[in-house]
């Protein structure tokens, strides 16, 4: 499942620079989530690094992008070039 940043992000900056993926952008308003590049960093770490940097948890499951954890390493594998 690919996480989501809410409206309450106060844009401290410490999410953008720990996402292996690149996934995470400066939106109109807040940061951004690409569902397309986020694994929860399967394949990288243990758990999200952003989720583990966020200073007031807003970051959260997105529940309009469900995968599982064998659909996150197939993502991982074809955004890194590597073979799982």
């Amino acid at each position: 499942m690919a996480l989501i940043i809410d409206d309450s992000c106060i844009n401290c900056d410490m999410c953008e620079p720990e996402c292996p993926n690149e996934a995470i952008t400066m939106g109109e308003e807040v940061y951004e989530i690409d569902p397309a590049l986020c694994t929860e960093c399967v394949g990288h770490y243990d758990k999200p690094t952003c989720v583990s940097v966020c200073p007031i948890d807003c970051i959260d499951p997105d529940p309009l992008h469900v995968e599982s954890q064998d659909e996150l390493l197939v993502k991982y594998a074809a955004i890194t070039g590597s073979k799982n």
